[in-house]
């Protein structure tokens, strides 16, 4: 019997530094030039986001300690900066290749059946920066992988990101069933956030945090538990390229974030995740009669803000518990764009109440407006029963 393609050894870091969403929303709203309405919405977006802490590289945004820098706030006079983007590319580059490392060696070393001489594959995933060689190079050195390893770069996806590179991983092990794939993804969003009365922009600032995140995806026989990749789909709504986008400005990368975007992915999620359970009859007819929350038991949904997880929950009909894991990064972590659904697959891990045997589906939206979704099976170590 062939094994099944798992991701297992499931490992996240966020940078040391907090943001306290109701500190940053007060020096948001105290920036010169700032507007009444905008002021307003300031106070709308952060105190409705559903953000409790988040965190940052940044550490001269650190309130509660002397700054290191004063390259994007200057404490005397309260104003947010905004630097030049190569300043912030700069810095990415820094200290993203650090937190790839450090991510990607957590996920080795949790895992004692597989070292570095089994890694086949390194898929790295970001759309935070640019840099060559990039973080795939970063890792097979850092971790002294062989110079033989196949490295990919998943770059300026946006925040579904980590599910093509699922795919993509597992693809490698259905043609080699040898294979070992490190899937590696780090955001780093503070470094694009401004200042603004611009909706979208303010919506962003309210949201967006930083994290990273690895797993290692093997169709070998291993004992730790994990998920075994059922299948993945790929959908585009029928509108919303221009409601969600991704480009490079002047002062860092600009975010597009409509607030028509949790409306549009509450109206096409329906057709957008059919594909996905129409291959079992069972889920199929669960989720044309409206029970695909009975039939899936547990939910990886990117929290891209609240709005969108309350579309997404109205659409398919999920309780709250089937929302808390989502809800849960969201309020601890904010919006980490690729990393985060990796976040809530390791909080599903983590749960007792996860038990071997329950499904569990994935999704993820960005720029397109596109949704990757997937569907795995909670997978028991094996050799158990």
């Amino acid at each position: 019997m062939t094994s099944p393609i798992m991701l297992r050894s499931l490992q996240t870091i966020v940078p040391e530094t907090p943001l306290h969403q109701d500190q940053v929303r007060d020096v948001f709203a105290q920036q010169p030039g700032l507007g009444r309405l905008a002021k307003r919405l300031v106070a709308t977006a952060f105190d409705g986001s559903g953000v409790r802490t988040r965190h940052t590289v940044l550490r001269e945004l650190d309130l509660d300690a002397e700054p290191d820098s004063t390259h994007f706030y200057d404490r005397e006079s309260g104003e947010l900066r905004e630097p030049g983007t190569r300043l912030r590319n700069d810095l990415y580059s820094v200290e993203a290749e650090r937190l790839f490392v450090a991510a990607a060696r957590q996920a080795l070393d949790s895992d004692p059946e597989f070292g570095a001489d089994d890694i086949t594959h390194v898929v790295t995933v970001s759309c935070t920066g640019f840099h060559a060689p990039g973080p795939d190079y970063a890792i097979v050195r850092g971790l002294g992988l062989s110079d033989a390893v196949q490295r990919y770069h998943l770059g300026f996806m946006g925040c579904y990101a980590s599910m093509p590179a699922l795919r993509c991983a597992a693809q490698f092990c259905a043609a080699d069933p040898d294979a070992v794939v490190l899937v590696v993804s780090v955001e780093l969003c503070t470094l694009h956030l401004r200042s603004s009365e611009e909706p979208d922009a303010i919506i962003a600032s309210s949201l967006f945090s930083d994290g990273a995140a690895a797993g290692i995806v093997t169709a070998r026989p291993a004992s730790g538990r994990g998920f075994a990749l059922d299948r993945f789909h790929t959908a585009i709504a029928p509108k919303g390229e221009k409601d969600m986008a991704w480009t490079i400005g002047d002062s860092g990368f600009e975010m597009v974030l409509s607030t028509a975007v949790p409306q549009i992915i509450g109206d096409s999620i329906q057709e957008a995740l059919r594909p996905l359970y129409a291959p079992e009859a069972a889920l199929g007819e669960a989720f044309d009669s409206g029970r695909i929350g009975d039939a899936v038991q547990h939910w990886a949904i990117h929290p891209g803000g609240r709005s969108i997880l309350d579309h997404v929950q109205s659409g398919l009909q999920l309780d709250d518990a089937q929302l808390e894991p989502a809800r849960d990064i969201l309020r601890d972590y904010g919006n980490m764009s690729s990393a985060t659904v990796l976040f809530v697959l390791r909080r599903l891990l983590e749960d007792d109440d996860v038990r071997e045997g329950d499904r569990v589906s994935a999704m993820a939206f960005g720029p397109g407006l596109t949704a990757e979704s997937a569907l795995f099976t909670v997978a028991a170590p094996h050799g158990d029963a």
